[in-house]
């Protein structure tokens, strides 16, 4: 059961920042349970709004929601994290950049310094809860994607 929440997580995570699932195994799960457990997930949850991936040179962000917090303070595909709300994330994984996500969720600012072309640029942004818009979005995303015998069936 962690292994499926995990799973659907990332599934979730991925319909938010817009991007093309590539993955095509379907989720064991029932879609109305799929759906409470993703609403039950995000419901006053805070989020970024940006992927973040591992790449030669380090943390990179992969994509940019365009309607989230990243998209709104200057965030861009390509960004070099360099560092996050004082920890440096030089030779940083994915998973390291999550929990400083986490620690954040109190106050849900973060202040991140990435590298660009040119030199760095300090970021300041803030978690944001997923509105009711964003969470049918993800819904509706995983449950077509994963659950397609019944992705129209959830309502």
């Amino acid at each position: 059961m962690a292994h499926q929440v995990s799973r659907i997580l990332v599934l979730v995570w991925i319909a938010a920042a817009a991007l093309v699932i590539a993955d095509e195994q379907k989720c064991a799960g029932a879609a109305r349970e799929c759906e409470q457990q993703i609403r039950q997930m995000l419901g006053g949850r805070r989020f970024l709004g940006a992927t973040i991936g591992m790449e030669k040179k380090g943390l990179v962000v992969q994509s940019v929601a365009p309607d989230g917090p990243a998209a709104r303070s200057g965030l861009q595909e390509g960004d070099r994290l360099i560092a996050c709300n004082l920890k440096s994330l030089i030779g940083a994984s994915p998973r390291e950049f999550k929990q400083i996500l986490a620690d954040a969720r109190q106050n849900g600012t973060l202040r991140i310094i990435v590298g660009r072309p040119g030199g760095y640029k300090t970021i300041v942004t803030r978690l944001e809860p997923y509105t009711k818009e964003q969470i049918e979005k993800i819904i509706h995303a995983h449950l077509s994607q994963s659950h397609t015998t019944s992705a129209g069936a959830h309502r």
